[in-house]
């Protein structure tokens, strides 16, 4: 089961009730969100939903992303996210739109003691260019974006494991599976000694299969078919 894993699973949304029964449900162990998936809940006001977020789950992490693209005002808003809550991770992208490493950003934050969450991180050089200037005294997380990674082909456990080990001597530095695609990537990401997996609630829903037997899913899948077949109202040998 899920819960028995070392890997800790994070929810991943921006829908507040949702959020919250994820919570209740005592299976994550934290939360975190970004600029698209509040466009798709219909986020209307960031402060507003970040103070909702954090007066409903306030002894877990929940990261919460800036919106700027410049260093200085990347900084400006993270110092203001972080204000929000003790148990808020402000998540900086890990380059800006043109491609140029946050680095300044991140160790600014870093060192005046902001819990980061380094985000859209793809390679290897990547993370050892964020070990480089991270501060070893203050909690951070580096979120690898595994599933778009194996979206290219490339193997992404090899990815998220080098990742590991090569964060081993960073006592407070956590490393993330991000964009999950499918349940069975929780078990991969335990498998590589990950720390933490994002995890979207359609695919939570799912820990109910979790030990199903096959042939009975097998049962129960031509069934699905054969009702939705019938629904339809068809004939073929009309």
């Amino acid at each position: 089961m899920i819960k028995d894993l070392k890997v800790k699973v994070y929810a991943d949304g921006a829908d507040l009730q949702s959020m919250v029964e994820e919570y209740k449900k005592g299976l994550v162990k934290g939360f975190t969100t970004n600029p698209s998936l509040m466009k798709s809940a219909g986020v209307t006001s960031y402060r507003d939903f970040a103070k909702s977020v954090l007066k409903n789950i306030k002894d877990m992490p929940v990261s919460f992303e800036v919106f700027a693209d410049s260093k200085e005002d990347m900084i400006k808003e993270a110092n203001e996210i972080d204000s929000w809550g003790k148990n808020v991770y402000t998540k900086i992208p890990v380059v800006d739109t043109n491609g140029v490493f946050n680095g300044e950003v991140i160790e600014v934050l870093n060192d005046s003691s902001v819990k980061v969450n380094i985000t859209a991180v793809f390679t290897l050089q990547q993370v050892e260019n964020i070990l480089k200037i991270i501060n070893k005294e203050t909690p951070a997380i580096i979120s690898i974006f595994a599933g778009r990674i194996a979206d290219t082909g490339v193997d992404a456990c090899k990815i998220v494991k080098k990742a590991v080990e090569m964060s081993k001597e960073y006592p407070y530095v956590e490393i993330l599976w991000a964009s999950c695609r499918e349940v069975y990537n929780i078990f991969q990401a335990e498998e590589v000694g990950c720390h933490i997996i994002t995890v979207q609630n359609s695919l939570l829903k799912k820990n109910n299969l979790l030990g199903k037997d096959l042939n009975e899913y097998s049962v129960d899948t031509v069934n699905d078919f054969f009702k939705d077949a019938n629904s339809l109202g068809f004939s073929i040998l009309e």
